[in-house]
């Protein structure tokens, strides 16, 4: 086991009160009985959903697409007949 230095270790205090910016001792030890985990896992495992969250979970594309590209696609999609609406969801109004 990789042996733990200061390097890969943050220093982490609980809040004296909930807030929406921290949480208590307490409310971390019932998480972690709630979840059957440590409180270290409760840790984790709220920063992974914050990750999910907030970060993008797919890889970088290259931007926008170029008018070539725009135009190699609309070559290969299929067209479609234009169809005009017959109905309404809603009743005519009549007065």
């Amino acid at each position: 086991m990789p042996e733990k230095t200061l390097s890969t270790q943050i220093p982490f205090r609980y809040r004296n009160f909930d807030s929406p910016t921290g949480v208590t001792r307490e409310t971390a030890k019932r998480l972690a009985e709630r979840l059957g985990v440590d409180e270290t896992q409760v840790i984790h495992l709220a920063l992974h959903q914050l990750a999910i969250k907030i970060l993008p979970q797919y890889e970088q594309d290259d931007g926008p697409l170029t008018a070539a590209q725009v135009r190699q696609i609309k070559k290969l999609a299929p067209t479609l007949k234009k169809k005009s609406v017959r109905s309404s969801l809603f009743e005519p109004e009549t007065t």
